[in-house]
């Protein structure tokens, strides 16, 4: 039987823009999401998060289910433009009213609030402004993460300052299938340095604000690549060339003070890198009390060698596929967004369609990888603690006759990955807790609302809550810190 320590943590995660709804009450500004998805053939249906899972009216009724589920921990996200709506200035009153009720509430009902600053909603003044890819959006971020921890800090357990900044910098200002919707290589490589440099600075602000005690972490979605061909050496180098380009294009920085010399040497052509000031990489390496890893995924790499024709590697275009995302709606949509990369420089680097059992989304079912992912971190950053920030899997599932949502492919995902977890822990890998993505069936960026993740079914026209059969196995793992069978 696998068993977790007494002080392992259980979770819960959503993410602001995919639950509140409520995108034009009490003060909210406008983010790039709200642009985006009411831009045609950008989402899937035209969908929108303008009313997503109402949690902006119902969040008692979800502390009360998590309260129900006797969940220990809740991370959510901190909507930037409604408790600032411009990204810089004054801040909303109601908006930070909602989350200081929200906390209070959760630390009433025995959950510890884990507080994601930044979960891919910038607020759309700042992008006009150049988003991301402007130095100037690290040093607003700064500041709005000061205001949050001056505001809210005696009430949260964990900050995040910055969730999966891969997808914002790649999906956002290269391929285009997320918000903003740009296409341009050279902006998503600056958009990444800016996103590693907001965390070093809303760190330190948050430090600075609370005191040097105040625990801070990021989260990301870490891609595990594997050579189709082990044997074949243009394999083996796809796939540490993606590598590179997918993950420590953040973990050099963020830990180890450094970009790698062969990433900058291999995308020169598109940027000098001039956006890397001196002093930035030392703002930048913070000391982490955890590194957050969202893990949903593995992808299958096979390079492009002698005598194999160029159109081999058109699977590596779309910005999307198995794990090329690593996170919810990560993967694209079929006709949304255009045929721009998500991967400058790996044109030659081919993702293998993924072998089956698939989730919803398309996605391999792969345990194995994120035991192996733990594992190595571990190695790699002794004395670091980690976190499973976000996993879970969609599933077309549906409430029955009897009233019940039976999802028992969702549950056997969550028995292996927990599994999986277990294992890392039982081999001496410091993980100190597990957030299942994601508490409620919510927005699923741009797939709309057809993929389902929660462990809580939301029914979109009456709002109506259900707890899933994997909402109350879930629950009983936790409560017992084991897994049945």
């Amino acid at each position: 039987m696998t068993t977790f320590p007494e002080s392992f943590v259980w979770g819960a995660a959503t993410a602001a823009y995919q639950v509140e709804g409520a995108v034009a009450e009490d003060g909210r500004g406008r983010s790039i999401w709200d642009t985006f998805s009411h831009t045609p053939g950008r989402t899937a249906g035209g969908e929108t998060g303008d009313v997503a899972a109402d949690h902006y009216h119902r969040w008692r009724e979800d502390v009360a289910l998590l309260a129900e589920l006797g969940l220990g921990a809740y991370r959510l996200s901190i909507s930037w433009p409604r408790v600032q709506p411009g990204g810089t200035g004054d801040l909303n009153p109601a908006g930070v009213r909602f989350y200081r009720d929200l906390l209070d509430a959760l630390r009433a009902a025995g959950a510890d609030p884990v507080v994601t600053l930044y979960h891919w909603d910038l607020p759309q003044e700042l992008e006009d402004a150049g988003g991301w890819a402007n130095r100037a959006t690290a040093y607003a971020f700064a500041g709005y993460a000061r205001a949050m921890a001056r505001e809210l800090g005696d009430r949260v357990a964990l900050w995040i300052t910055v969730n999966e900044p891969w997808c914002s910098a790649f999906l956002g200002y290269a391929a285009g299938v997320h918000a903003p919707g740009r296409t341009d290589p050279a902006a998503a490589l600056a958009a990444a340095h800016h996103l590693n440099l907001a965390h070093g600075l809303a760190a330190a602000a948050i430090r600075d604000e609370l005191g040097a005690d105040a625990r801070v972490s990021v989260a990301l979605n870490l891609h595990v690549t594997r050579p189709a061909h082990p044997e074949r050496s243009a394999d083996l180098e796809a796939a540490h060339r993606r590598d590179l380009l997918g993950n420590h294009i953040f973990l050099g920085p963020l830990l180890d003070g450094s970009y790698p010399v062969e990433l900058r040497a291999r995308t020169a052509h598109l940027t000098d890198w001039s956006f890397v000031r001196p002093g930035d990489l030392h703002l930048i390496r913070q000391r982490l009390d955890a590194l957050g890893v969202n893990y949903y995924a593995t992808s299958y790499v096979r390079g492009r060698g002698p005598g194999q024709p160029a159109g081999a590697a058109a699977a590596a275009h779309d910005g999307g596929g198995p794990g090329d995302g690593g996170g919810p709606g990560n993967a694209g949509e079929p006709g949304v967004g255009g045929p721009a990369s998500a991967w400058p420089t790996l044109d030659d680097v081919e993702v293998l369609p993924p072998a089956g059992p698939l989730t919803a989304m398309g996605w391999n079912i792969e345990p194995d990888g994120l035991y192996e992912l733990l594992t190595a971190l571990d190695n790699a950053y002794e004395g670091l603690p980690l976190l499973v920030t976000e996993n879970g899997a969609a599933f077309p599932d549906a409430v029955g006759p009897d009233g019940r949502v039976h999802d028992p492919e969702r549950v056997d995902y969550l028995r292996r990955h927990l599994a999986a977890v277990g294992r890392a822990v039982a081999d001496g890998a410091d993980v100190r807790g597990y957030f299942v993505w994601s508490l409620l069936d919510n927005f699923e960026w741009a797939q709309g609302y057809a993929k389902r993740f929660g462990i809580v079914a939301v029914d979109y026209p009456t709002q109506r809550r259900t707890v899933k059969d994997s909402g109350r196995w879930y629950a009983e793992v936790a409560r017992t810190r084991s897994l049945p069978g």
